[in-house]
């Protein structure tokens, strides 16, 4: 039955998470993100005296419009809507309320970014500086190698498993997002410096005196390096390389993106190695092919370029 009278309070919101956590296996930052975006609307709710079977369709767009007015950009509108959505829709589920409210909210459309990525003479720019010989050069080598071959996220990359590797072939299982799994390539730099990383992590642990729990990067004290850290490692490195542009591991992943795409990868292969549910996520990066369907155009196209100028 219904709960008509029910506050929107915080066991309420602790079920609703605890279920995301659960049955969807939501990452540790979405529920986070989840968790403040559903608290900051609950206490919108508790000061217009609503129970949330009393919340209606136009009182959510009121909500989404404050949010604007409030100067929050659209994607962040977006993204709490998608909590509040995600949210009603359990709600309903578990027979809290009868009608879902936000079932039909749109959001406000947001403006299309595109991705920053690198040059391919930043690529080498970035991995052609100098690494010391110590344990932790040759892991960083390997981490911005590894990022920028595989395409990962890099919370993808901090969870790496050493048994998820296989060398011989140049490819790596790893858990995306939703705990979905797959297989991400290796290129010969990247294996070439994951080699020479693992008698390095082997002789960091026989210092820390740890046990091997296989994980692929271990911090100093031979623990499983953070995603905190690899973020800060390669904003740190593209600051030794002095490269222009401010990188982060999202970089390097849309720079591998934008290079195989630009080289004449289908955005199908692409969207597999991304990890992308959607075809339409990836199709972000066809931006950067104008200059190849150019070039195919002019030669394939009767009345292309290439022939006006074959024929003047």
């Amino acid at each position: 039955m219904p709960v008509c009278g029910q506050r929107l309070n915080v066991e309420l919101l602790d079920d609703y998470l605890v279920w995301l956590r659960n049955e969807r296996q939501k990452s540790p930052a979405t529920l986070r993100a989840y968790s403040a975006d559903l608290r900051s609307f609950a206490r919108w709710l508790a000061e217009a005296n609503h129970t949330v079977a009393q919340v209606s369709r136009l009182q959510l767009r009121r909500y989404m419009v404050e949010l604007e007015e409030q100067g929050l950009k659209a994607t962040s509108v977006q993204r709490k809507l998608a909590s509040i959505r995600g949210m009603f829709g359990w709600l309903q589920q578990e027979g809290h309320i009868d009608k879902d409210p936000a079932k039909l909210i749109k959001g406000p459309k947001a403006e299309k970014r595109v991705p920053r990525f690198l040059t391919s003479p930043e690529v080498d720019q970035l991995l052609a500086q100098p690494f010391d010989d110590s344990p932790q050069g040759r892991r960083d080598r390997a981490i911005l190698e590894t990022l920028y071959s595989t395409g990962c996220r890099v919370s993808e990359c901090a969870t790496m498993d050493l048994h998820a590797i296989d060398l011989d072939e140049g490819i790596v299982r790893v858990i995306g997002k939703g705990s979905k799994e797959r297989l991400a390539m290796l290129g010969s730099q990247a294996l070439e410096s994951i080699r020479a990383w693992l008698p390095a992590r082997k002789e960091l642990l026989r210092r820390a005196k740890r046990y091997d729990d296989g994980s692929l990067w271990l911090n100093r004290h031979g623990k499983q390096l953070s995603a905190r850290w690899i973020f800060a490692t390669v904003v740190n490195r593209a600051k030794r390389a002095e490269l222009q542009v401010r990188l982060t591991p999202h970089g390097l992943r849309h720079s591998f993106a934008t290079h195989l795409l630009d080289r004449g990868a289908d955005l199908r292969t692409v969207q597999e190695l991304l990890g992308h549910a959607r075809l339409v996520t990836t199709e972000i990066y066809t931006h950067v092919s104008i200059g190849r369907l150019r070039d195919v155009y002019d030669q394939a196209h009767p009345h292309g370029r290439s022939h006006d100028e074959q024929e003047s």
